[in-house]
């Protein structure tokens, strides 16, 4: 009995091994290694640091809020939707800005130059479907 078991758990360990070491062929694996969660981990977070994120000019005031990003085919963040008025998102007159408009000074997103009215005076951005 002792020495059927023993055979078993060695089976096992083998196969198991063996699956391991030995890839599929076109087979990948699922998710990052533990360097790249690492540098990951550094990187920005759109939903925790830009998404949802007021937008003032140079007067500190308020003009707008980042309600999306849009990444290019390239795979770089090209534009923002930035939301100008409106109440609880009725109203609301969606714009796209590009990125590299806008300066990051600490948790605020400027936009030199910029005013409700400006936006407002944009083409409206809507979603292809």
């Amino acid at each position: 009995m002792k020495s059927t078991l023993l055979v078993t758990i060695i089976a096992t360990s083998i196969i198991s091994f063996t699956a391991i070491a030995d890839p599929v062929a076109g087979s990948e694996t699922v998710g990052v290694s533990v360097q790249e969660a690492h540098i990951t981990a550094m990187g920005w977070s759109a939903e925790k640091q830009i998404l949802h994120k007021a937008v003032y000019n140079d007067s500190k005031k308020k003009i707008g809020v980042i309600e999306d990003i849009i990444v290019s085919p390239e795979n770089s963040v090209s534009y923002a939707v930035v939301g100008v008025g409106g109440f609880l998102g009725m109203d609301r007159h969606d714009v796209l800005v590009p990125f590299n408009h806008f300066q990051a000074k600490g948790n605020q997103y400027l936009l030199p130059g910029a005013s409700v009215a400006m936006l407002k005076s944009l083409p409206a951005f809507k979603y292809s479907t």
